[in-house]
């Protein structure tokens, strides 16, 4: 079996007048998959007039507007609900971890998957509302927290016996309020051994930037050797900003990060050093390694090891890749 972990992604403003539920969106645009890169985009079909309504019940049932703090954005779709179902292979006995669940749009379809689910909601206000409303489900446990601080194994581990599930690895599905994205990512990639999958939707532009960057551009960054490391990522398809209440200003994207198992993690001598060597590597993103570095090892050793690894003693990080950085760190760690 496997286990789940779901959330759904926050965006910003549509007009006020949409709270009062007299009027429905526009339109969402309809039907169209095109591709981008190795990444497909989706153009969701319309939605029934029974996805934007309930949700703004929802929130009128607690007198709640989104909190623009916390990165609140409502899914009025609910084919793109089901879409994120159907790319992280929800299936019956999953265990599923949902990382803000608003109003439960996602965690209904999940739960109705056969899934098991276990939410985390910083706002208390959404607690409430999707405590409530799964009041009657055994198969539904929310906790408030802030994900970034709580102890997801511990929460793991304590929610798969008290919902009575084997699921053995987790996968991640999760809407993210865009404030936050980075630091899940960071968190959720490195437990292979908890997660085989991390399927999360962004902010499209950020999306972009942790799948697809280009080697000696400004976008590619530490966290790319971070995804890299420990997943397999794949940008899956773009989500026009109208299917948000309140509408953002950008457009979201899902994609999915396949977690390698520690066992095969690059093979570095310790993860720690070999990130901390990256990190101090990008401190001074337009100076040579040999500059960059010289608080790890001197400038004649770190040239030394560039020229054992095959790279130029001009080389500077945002022209390695990963294979190049875990063979650098290996060279000056033996040393």
């Amino acid at each position: 079996m496997n286990v789940v972990i779901t959330s759904t992604i926050n965006c910003n403003s549509l007009s006020p007048s949409w709270i009062s539920g007299d009027n429905s969106p526009s339109k969402f645009q309809s039907g169209e998959i095109s591709r981008r890169g190795s990444g497909m985009f989706l153009t969701c079909a319309k939605s029934s007039p029974d996805d934007y309504h309930s949700t703004l019940k929802s929130l009128n049932s607690r007198g709640r507007f989104p909190r623009k703090s916390l990165g609140q954005h409502y899914m009025l779709n609910s084919d793109i609900n089901d879409q994120l179902a159907s790319v992280a292979g929800v299936k019956e006995g999953d265990f599923v971890l949902e990382i803000g669940p608003g109003t439960g749009s996602l965690t209904n379809v999940l739960i109705n998957l056969g899934a098991t689910v276990l939410a985390i909601d910083k706002d208390p206000h959404m607690v409430a509302l999707v405590s409530e409303r799964f009041a009657g489900s055994d198969k539904f446990k929310v906790l408030q927290e802030d994900f970034v601080k709580c102890h997801i194994r511990s929460h793991i581990l304590e929610s798969r016996k008290l919902l009575d599930t084997d699921s053995a690895l987790a996968k991640v599905v999760s809407n993210l309020p865009f404030n936050i994205s980075t630091d899940v990512v960071k968190l959720l990639l490195p437990m292979g051994d908890i997660f085989s999958k991390v399927v999360l939707l962004l902010q499209d532009e950020a999306a972009l930037r942790l799948v697809e960057p280009a080697l000696r551009t400004s976008e590619y960054r530490p966290i790319n050797i971070l995804v890299n490391f420990y997943s397999e990522p794949e940008y899956n398809f773009r989500v026009p900003r109208e299917n948000f209440f309140p509408q953002p200003k950008v457009d979201a994207a899902v994609v999915t990060f396949k977690l390698k198992h520690p066992r095969d993690y690059p093979d570095v001598s310790s993860s720690k050093s070999f990130f901390s060597l990256v990190n101090s590597a990008f401190n001074g993103k337009r100076k040579m390694l040999r500059k960059s570095l010289q608080h790890i090892s001197s400038s004649p050793d770190i040239e030394k090891a560039l020229g054992v690894v095959g790279l130029p003693v001009t080389s500077r990080p945002e022209e390695l890749t990963l294979d190049d950085f875990v063979k650098l760190h290996n060279v000056i760690a033996r040393e």
